[in-house]
């Protein structure tokens, strides 16, 4: 990064419908004019930057664009006053990386409203190894523990668990004393799902059966979805009296089929989370605790793998494609 320009990733669409993702220099002038200057150290990678990169206009409308919804760094300036030069910070969520540009690049100016400070016990790789993901397992996990879930109750079903959220949700459930049966499509990664703590690993297609049923036997206490579509119903009619779903994915669909008879027969709660535009003084009290009572950092070793931003098209190709396990953390420094 010059005094004026800086590495980012910009997706181009080069034909109708055809977009190309490339590593260029960029001119700071080009930034939005928002108060707070960022010098990125860390990004992440998540589906949704996957799909901006491959010009889904459901998340960005118009290109060239630079992606990435996740960033830490350290400020260079803020016009509010609020920060100080060198403060480390993370940004998660709100248009970051949608519309504005975004966290895969070695520099983002953002309102100060989307800014919160990087959490004593969190290195800036932590955080983005946490990232979006890892914020929405906490907050799955948050609203379970509101809604009453405890460790005796029973196992905690987590789909989509080889993904970035499910794979910290498995993590961060284990650590609580959480039963976690992980279900996933990639069998051949079971050996990292129980090495994250999972009690059991079972195929997606174990929930297949019971797509024709109105209400099937309880098979779980609580669960975390990240999939919807049809899963999330299906696992809904497997629950045990008075449990709940946190749901916070769309991955398979965004509508399913249901019917009334889980929520009035057995009391099933479904438990909506966002991590998007949750307010900010919310997303900071969920990053402390991730920091602290939450932390899994042996686990997030796990977890990431670290890529330089030069391989941030290739892997974000791998995510477009439902190939992906884990996370994936952009080192600006590599």
């Amino acid at each position: 990064m010059s005094e004026k320009t800086f590495r980012a990733m910009l997706v181009e669409e080069v034909a109708a419908g055809k977009y190309d993702q490339v590593i260029v220099d960029r001119p700071i002038s080009q930034l939005p004019d928002y108060p707070v200057a960022i010098a990125v150290t860390h990004s992440s990678l998540n589906y949704k930057d996957a799909l901006s990169a491959f010009g889904n206009r459901a998340v960005t409308r118009e290109y060239p664009h630079t992606p990435g919804i996740d960033a830490a760094g350290t400020v260079i300036s803020d016009k509010s006053g609020t920060f100080e030069p060198g403060d480390s910070v993370l940004v998660t969520g709100y248009d970051l990386g949608m519309n504005t540009s975004g966290g895969l690049a070695e520099r983002i100016t953002t309102p100060v409203e989307w800014v919160t400070r990087l959490p004593g016990g969190l290195t800036a790789r932590e955080a983005m190894t946490l990232g979006t993901a890892g914020l929405t397992a906490g907050l799955c996990v948050e609203k379970l523990l509101e809604a009453g879930a405890r460790p005796a109750d029973g196992e905690v079903l987590v789909t989509g668990a080889t993904g970035g959220v499910g794979s910290i949700a498995v993590a961060l459930l284990a650590k609580l004393g959480f039963k976690v049966a992980a279900v996933t499509g990639k069998l051949e990664s079971a050996e990292f799902l129980t090495s994250l703590g999972a009690w059991k690993v079972l195929d997606r297609e174990t929930l297949a059966p019971f797509a024709d049923k109105a209400i099937a036997k309880p098979l779980w206490a609580w669960a975390v979805d990240s999939v919807g579509g049809e899963t999330l119903f299906n696992v809904i009619k497997c629950l045990k009296y008075g449990g709940g779903v946190a749901a916070c994915g769309m991955a398979s669909g965004a509508q399913f089929q249901a019917n009334v008879f889980p929520f009035i027969l057995r009391g099933i709660s479904l438990l909506g989370v966002d991590s998007v535009e949750l307010p900010l003084a919310k997303k900071a009290d969920a990053w402390e605790k991730l920091a602290r009572d939450w932390y899994i950092g042996e686990q997030l070793q796990k977890i990431a793998e670290d890529i330089s931003l030069d391989q941030a098209p290739e892997f974000l190709a791998r995510l477009h494609r439902g190939h992906g396990i884990g996370r994936y953390v952009v080192d600006m420094t590599r």
